[in-house]
């Protein structure tokens, strides 16, 4: 053998060491679509050895593949003998996707394809998107969260007001008198108002909860027969409740409502009849799936499933969902109000909500919460003062003159005496040129001059024995910033109704825990 010959084959054997080196796949394609040569990294690339490539067409090897666009470009390069780009997603024999950036060189025995995996960089940019996409959501959610919150503490005020005229005007109406079923009309009115505004406060996380550990399993069993009256007869309800469920921290009344609203959504979705599932279960949400979904914290959580066989959504549907107000319901048939609350209760309990659903397929709400290692808590039961009425001293601070107008009337109308206050100052006075004693401070918690529960402390040297009772309209600067739930205050939510602010201020009076009252220091 010559010199030359020897020369050539060892270029050859070269030529083809370095393109096995190569990162880049590279595969031949000959005009009757068979593996002429493959790479190591095409091989790769394809999870087939070069064994199974080499002297088989393209559609032995993977079935279908002559229907792909990828395809079709490799047809247009093989009879135009034109070069062409394009980024591909293949499905793998082990089933999964693949990204691969793709150019078609002419060669004069085929179409020479050099394939660059780029499916870890095109996961890496849809979980950036999902990830930007998220925080736009949250943004966008937290800004109305806020707007709902101001809008239901200015609305709350509104509402004390017209229920307690409302109130008052009911105690002086006669049974028979023909104004009294108007009035009674005006306090529905106001009342489902009232019911409007908690459901705002949920949503923007701005409701006082009162966390208890409970067990799923007992819950759901518990609201059975309820959600069955719900759904109807021609709704299937089946339970599928895991076996040691893990409990979680949460406020069951919050949680029932979650269920109850996602339960009536689902029966709305299915106005022909259907199937309705619910599922319990223990998981373990993964750093990668914290990732992907923001704001979840990895761990041990517990699951709540929620499916039906119903109407389904499309993405720009899904997309909504939780929005205040949004509604795909025909006019008068919802307010848009219960997704939104479910997914401020959800938020507001640590946990995290996860929607699917196909036009047609139905829909799945999947709600995880914490999982916590506790002994289930006894929800314990408020025995009701045995009589609404008192006679003692009051000193009442509340800034906005019409509520502060209606709550001295509901008091003075039970028998207490009250001490009127427009602000901080106005009542620390009041209380120094007062010589007898002062059973309780009602206060608004946000007041121009100092918090309620600040006036409280400041009064407390002078008078340890008052108890306070502190109100207001929204929660979020209330009662975490003012520190009521650190001090222990009783709390009352507004809007005022006479029964409701003459019930807890009995319930304070009369309770004998030091939580009623607070330090000077």
């Amino acid at each position: 053998m010559s010199t030359s010959h020897r020369d050539d084959a060892s270029f050859d054997r070269l030529a083809l060491d370095v393109l096995d080196s190569l990162l880049e796949g590279c595969q031949v394609i000959g005009f009757d679509w068979t593996y002429l040569y493959v790479n190591d990294a095409a091989a790769r690339q394809g999870q087939r050895s070069r064994e199974q490539l080499v002297g088989r067409t393209m559609m032995e090897c993977y079935p279908g593949i002559d229907g792909t666009p990828m395809f079709a470009v490799l047809r247009r390069c093989m009879s135009e003998r034109t070069h062409a780009r394009m980024e591909n997603e293949f499905t793998l024999p082990d089933g999964s996707k693949g990204w691969f950036q793709l150019r078609f060189v002419p060669v004069p025995m085929g179409v020479c394809i050099l394939s660059l995996d780029i499916t870890d960089e095109k996961r890496a940019a849809e979980t950036l998107r999902r990830t930007e996409e998220q925080l736009r959501q949250a943004q966008k959610m937290e800004a109305v969260g806020r707007l709902a919150g101001g809008v239901a503490h200015d609305f709350n005020n509104i509402l004390s007001v017209i229920l307690g005229y409302g109130g008052f005007l009911l105690e002086d109406l006669r049974p028979d008198d023909p104004m009294r079923s108007e009035v009674e009309e005006i306090r529905k009115a106001a009342t489902r108002g009232a019911a409007l505004t908690r459901q705002l406060l949920l949503f923007s996380r701005q409701q006082l909860l009162e966390p208890k550990v409970v067990d799923l399993n007992e819950l759901l069993s518990g609201m059975d027969k309820m959600l069955q009256r719900i759904l109807g007869a021609d709704v299937d309800l089946v339970s599928l409740t895991a076996q040691s469920l893990g409990r979680v921290r949460v406020d069951p009344s919050s949680i029932e409502q979650v269920i109850m609203n996602l339960v009536v959504n689902a029966r709305d979705a299915m106005p022909t009849g259907g199937k309705l599932t619910m599922q319990t279960g223990n998981v373990v949400l993964d750093e990668a799936y914290a990732r992907e979904h923001l704001g979840v914290t990895p761990g041990p959580h517990v699951m709540l499933a929620v499916t039906d066989t119903g109407t389904g959504m499309d993405q720009a549907t899904q997309a909504r969902i939780f929005e205040p107000f949004f509604t795909t319901k025909e006019k008068g048939k919802g307010t848009g109000i219960g997704l939104s609350t479910v997914f401020g209760i959800v938020q507001q309990s640590g946990g995290h909500v996860w929607v699917y659903s196909e036009p047609g397929r139905g829909t799945t709400f999947k709600i995880y919460l914490p999982r916590v290692d506790a002994a289930v808590e006894a929800v314990r039961a408020i025995e009701p003062p045995a009589t609404l009425r008192g006679s003692e001293t009051i000193l009442l601070a509340e800034d906005d003159d019409q509520v502060r107008a209606v709550a001295l009337g509901i008091l003075r109308k039970r028998g207490y005496r009250v001490i009127e206050a427009r602000n901080a100052g106005e009542a620390l006075r009041q209380s120094e040129k007062h010589a007898g004693t002062i059973h309780l401070l009602l206060s608004d918690v946000v007041m121009p001059e100092m918090s309620g529960p600040e006036l409280g402390r400041r009064l407390a040297s002078a008078r340890p024995d008052m108890k306070v009772l502190c109100m207001s309209g929204y929660t979020d600067d209330s009662i975490v910033r003012h520190g009521v739930l650190e001090a222990g205050i009783a709390y009352l939510q507004k809007p005022l109704t006479a029964d409701a602010l003459t019930t807890k201020v009995r319930e304070v009076l009369e309770s004998s825990s030091g939580s009623t009252r607070v330090s000077a220091s």
